[in-house]
């Protein structure tokens, strides 16, 4: 984690009170392992169960609002002017065509944010400080249920502020070769986190994405992590489906383009399994 010891020794505000809305992080610092594609999908799923979401976009390249059908030209209020101090995160949320489904999205200047908080003190709390302060807000359209935190494909500042916002980490993980490889990585720096940034973070799951059952090397995958992860791994696996792929090109969740393909049943299977965790989570 090239860059960021400074921040691991900042002890300042560690951790927070747990409550409405849960904040869930969509972490791996793989790409291509259908993290954006998750977040898009499990926000819908959440939203059409009657949950009421807020997608956080903090991927420079803006997937997560471009597949939500959130035009570039739409965004003069970002997730970047949130972290860097100069909005507040209600000014830079967005409906999107989903009921109880809300963006707030980026753009390609978030990936400067690391050289512009430099050595700022608060600089791995800017996202948490910022949902704090959309909780204050007790207006019935900022009553979210779910805080869906979208990740870069890598482990940096962002990143970093994400997990010392959250309550939990959901991970995808493609069913391929070096999926275990980058998921200790990953395990890695959730526990420098949990340790000097946010004590009560906890894996909340994760989702192995892009699994074919005629493909002997994803049910190796799939026997692998269930192994080294066990419980954490969820039941639901979500299908290599060509519906989920066209689905962004359209501006669409796949539950919006196509509710009947097996991309989109596998999604609402997640979010009712996301739910009872949650559930069982509140009862111990």
């Amino acid at each position: 984690m090239i860059g960021l010891d400074g921040i691991f020794k900042n002890e300042n505000g560690a951790g927070h009170e747990p409550g409405r809305p849960r904040i869930i992080a969509l972490a791996n610092q793989k790409g291509g392992v259908g993290k954006t594609t998750t977040a898009i999908n499990l926000g819908t799923a959440l939203a059409a169960i009657g949950e009421r979401v807020l997608i956080v976009d903090l991927d420079p390249q803006g997937n997560a609002s471009t597949g939500l059908g959130i035009d570039r030209r739409n965004r003069s209020c970002s997730t970047y002017d949130v972290l860097i101090g100069e909005a507040k995160l209600r000014e830079a949320i967005i409906p999107t065509a989903v009921p109880r489904l809300h963006i707030a999205s980026s753009t390609m200047d978030l990936s400067g944010l690391e050289l512009e908080l430099g050595s700022a003190r608060d600089r791995a709390f800017r996202l948490r400080n910022a949902i704090a302060d959309l909780n204050t807000d007790t207006s019935a359209e900022n009553d979210y249920t779910y805080v869906l935190v979208d990740c870069p494909p890598s482990l940096n500042l962002i990143t970093v502020n994400a997990m010392a916002a959250s309550h939990a980490i959901l991970v995808p993980l493609q069913c391929e070769f070096f999926a275990l490889e980058g998921l200790s990585q990953l395990l890695q720096t959730v526990e420098q986190v949990r340790s000097t940034l946010n004590p009560t973070l906890t894996i909340h799951g994760i989702v192995l994405t892009m699994f074919d059952a005629r493909n002997n090397l994803s049910n190796q995958v799939v026997a692998d992590v269930r192994q080294f992860m066990g419980s954490k791994v969820y039941d639901t696996m979500i299908p290599r489906n060509v519906r989920i792929s066209e689905a962004p090109s359209y501006g669409k969740p796949v539950l919006v383009y196509d509710l009947k393909c097996v991309g989109s049943e596998a999604y609402l299977k997640l979010a009712t399994e996301v739910i009872q965790r949650e559930r069982e989570l509140r009862t111990h």
